[in-house]
């Protein structure tokens, strides 16, 4: 299985309700230094992964996808009862309660 299989497969994985970061995604898929990886390759991803619960290790939502901003992001999360701050425009999750224990 292929590095990008891994993460699509980890990030499928990931509960209704939580979030995991870029890192600990990474993590699991046994490249712990290749956050940015995770990230390029759900910016690239047309399937029906659940893209909207991976964050930022500061519980930031940092998309880069212009296609869907942090708004749409943080209203995604928001329907799964997520709790998202909108703080000096940015949106932030409280990793404290809603972290993804794999």
């Amino acid at each position: 299985m292929t590095f990008e299989q891994r993460v699509c497969s980890i990030i499928k994985k990931i509960p209704e309700g939580k979030v995991a970061t870029y890192g600990q995604v990474a993590a699991l898929a046994g490249s712990p230094r290749a956050a940015r990886s995770v990230g390029m390759i759900l910016r690239h991803q047309d399937n029906d992964l659940p893209w909207q619960r991976v964050i930022n290790r500061r519980g930031r939502i940092s998309i880069l996808n212009l296609s869907y901003p942090a708004v749409i992001q943080a209203e995604l999360l928001r329907q799964e009862g997520i709790r998202v701050e909108q703080r000096s425009g940015e949106y932030f999750v409280d990793l404290r309660v809603f972290l993804w224990k794999a």
